[in-house]
């Protein structure tokens, strides 16, 4: 009888350790919104029984000040040109090669991009990568006629949008002034003409975005013509039957952007669990699903491989390497430039 009430209690023990181990939840994920998408992290599903708990943001602006204030998670998905920030913020720790199953199977522009790796150290992993372009409604306007300049043409007015973050708006109106190969430097000149160029669209601004879905919706509506968005936007737009598409002219001005996952040196969950989801992450599988269902390329190389080929040629994603040497792309600005530019664009949402 004593041996089956001990037997009793180490079945009990073994179950809760294993229930323990089950509890996907236990990981705390600081992320966009939509990112909760169990499309994504599969194999962790299989492993853990349970997805992720997620808090999001809608800036890294604001997850950075969220993080300096002391809010903890176990991981974060900033894009690559704030990882040099997060670092000398001491917000964040190494990741390991050697516990990311998918690392070599990442496309080699990915790794080279700044932000990855500082100083030797990879502190970021890549999870995926696109466009940030100019979407619009081609039965408003027409091909021939799209060009960023037309944000600030007085017909549009209240009929654009465009992102309410400091950076990405002063990307577009660096590509908009001829400045986007001095975006991360731009001298005083530079600086106040993609200014000038943001206030004069902002008569034409019916909202700033910080939520995509509500450019999509408005967008869809037609109660907007244009807007600066991401892939996601154009995805969103095409299957809910919106004749919109995003101009992709390399010399009319496009950006491209590169996101991932840090490990937070707030993080409590155990080691092996983070680089399970790391690596459910960057499987090829994810990256077929982000693939198909987002609009968005993986950087995994080989989902590319299993995807469906008409929908990489329709996106533009079968030449990684057009997409980095080609558009703006998003690389850490200095901490001084950066500083004005949020200074001045709240001015400039402000109407000043």
């Amino acid at each position: 009888m004593k041996f089956t009430t001990f037997g009793s209690l180490a079945i009990s023990a073994v179950l809760t350790a294993n229930t323990a181990l089950a509890d996907g939840s236990a990981l705390t994920v600081f992320d966009w919104s939509g990112y909760e998408d169990q499309g994504f992290f599969g194999a962790y599903m299989e492993k853990y029984g349970a997805a992720p708990s997620y808090t999001f943001f809608g800036s890294q602006e604001e997850a950075f000040t969220k993080l300096q204030s002391g809010f903890a998670a176990d991981l974060a998905h900033p894009c690559s040109d704030a990882v040099r920030k997060w670092v000398a913020a001491d917000l964040i720790q190494p990741l390991d090669p050697a516990k990311l199953s998918n690392w070599d199977a990442m496309l080699p522009e990915i790794k080279d991009v700044d932000g990855i790796m500082l100083d030797g150290k990879l502190y970021m992993l890549p999870f995926e990568w696109g466009n940030t372009g100019l979407i619009y409604r081609t039965d408003k306007i027409t091909d021939e006629q799209i060009a960023l300049q037309l944000l600030a043409d007085p017909a549009y007015q209240g009929k654009i949008s465009i992102p309410d973050a400091a950076s990405s708006a002063y990307a577009l109106a660096s590509l908009a002034t001829g400045n986007s190969a001095d975006y991360t430097s731009l001298s005083d000149e530079q600086f106040q003409q993609a200014s000038d160029f943001l206030r004069s669209i902002h008569p034409n601004v019916r909202f700033y975005w910080s939520d995509a879905g509500q450019m999509d919706q408005a967008m869809a509506s037609g109660e907007l013509e244009m807007g600066w968005a991401w892939n996601q936007s154009e995805l969103n737009l095409i299957w809910n039957e919106t004749p919109a598409k995003m101009m992709r002219d390399i010399d009319k001005g496009i950006a491209t952007w590169v996101c991932g996952y840090v490990h937070l040196k707030s993080s409590t969950t155990p080691v092996d669990q983070i680089y399970d989801h790391l690596n459910a992450l960057s499987d090829a599988a994810s990256g077929k699903y982000i693939i198909e269902s987002w609009g968005y390329p993986h950087a995994n190389a080989e989902a590319f491989g299993i995807s469906d080929q008409d929908l990489i040629a329709q996106y533009g994603f079968d030449d990684p390497k057009s997409f980095f040497e080609g558009s703006l792309f998003f690389d850490a600005v200095t901490p001084e430039l950066e500083a004005k530019m949020l200074k001045e664009f709240e001015r400039i949402k402000a109407g000043f």
